[in-house]
């Protein structure tokens, strides 16, 4: 049987133990406010790992389900020698998710459920993470719990005749720039150059920025951040030694606008169009598409 866990007027009292789960009642200033348990994990990890479940009432508030979490999470490392403990916590549930972060769990992923289940949010903590209340800890739980922006670099590669060079994708019908998704950590013009050798084994430095355009979501696509930049202008013949990722690329195009309006993917052909109608701004938002 686990100890009495307690800190001022809370306390954590043992109501069963196993090999299953270690569960506790909660008490604040002597009247009973919920449950939590720890759960080890399967097999053998559940010598190391394990989750944390817990149900309590609206009473304590998120500052205190927060410290009763944290009391049963460092119980976990100091006496069960876990090295990491996980929740999940069906999304909308602000009060768990809020007191689980404010714990010093950090989000690390989606968990989706086929319908009409809820979808869950993972957070987890290890041992090695900093204190919650230091400044590294608070700023890798807050920065955990930030939005994903996707990110993504696309390049304006011309011929001799001012035409652009379109991209026919294995993936989807409609063609589009050369480039690509930015992985994390990666400068989007670095990102391009690395797209373009991938994709199409030639090596093209991102030149100067000509927009950054905000594209909305589309089909089965989140919201987007689309950086254009510059790629030159080039021999018609390049195309002919280009050795194209056939996971990706079906085919590359050099097209007029009038080309481009019959093939490319609408958020291009807008932004074609705003091109050759003049300088286009340093910022600016993309129309939301058909679908």
């Amino acid at each position: 049987m686990s100890q009495i866990l307690r800190d001022d007027k809370l306390d954590l009292r043992p109501t069963s133990g196993s090999e299953q789960f270690i569960g506790f009642a909660v008490f604040f200033d002597a009247e009973r406010v919920g449950t939590i348990v720890l759960v080890p994990a399967p097999g053998k990890h559940g010598k190391h790992e394990g989750s944390v479940r817990w149900n309590l009432s609206e009473g304590p508030g998120q500052a205190l389900a927060a410290k009763i979490l944290t009391m049963a999470i460092d119980y976990a490392f100091a006496e069960l020698n876990w090295t990491r403990i996980e929740t999940r916590i069906e999304e909308g549930n602000d009060a768990d998710w809020r007191a689980a972060s404010l714990s010093g769990m950090r989000k690390e992923g989606v968990l989706r459920q086929p319908e009409p289940k809820p979808t869950q949010m993972l957070l987890a903590r290890v041992s090695t993470d900093p204190p919650v209340l230091s400044k590294q800890g608070f700023v890798a739980i807050l920065n955990a719990g930030l939005p994903r922006k996707r990110v993504i670099a696309q390049g304006l590669l011309r011929n001799e005749l001012g035409e652009y060079l379109l991209c026919e994708l294995t993936y989807k019908n409609e063609w589009d720039l050369p480039g690509g998704v930015i992985e994390n950590g990666e400068a989007p013009g670095v990102g391009l150059t690395r797209e373009l050798e991938e994709e199409l084994g030639v090596t093209l430095p991102a030149g100067e920025l000509v927009t950054m355009n905000w594209l909305p979501a589309w089909r089965a696509w989140d919201d987007a951040c689309l950086f254009v930049f510059e790629l030159g202008t080039v021999h018609n013949g390049l195309v002919e030694s280009m050795r194209l990722q056939e996971s990706e690329i079906a085919a590359v195009h050099w097209c007029d606008l009038a080309r481009a309006r019959l093939h490319a993917t609408g958020a291009t052909i807008e932004l074609l169009e705003a091109l050759e109608a003049g300088p286009l701004p340093p910022y600016r938002e993309a129309p939301v598409q058909p679908e």
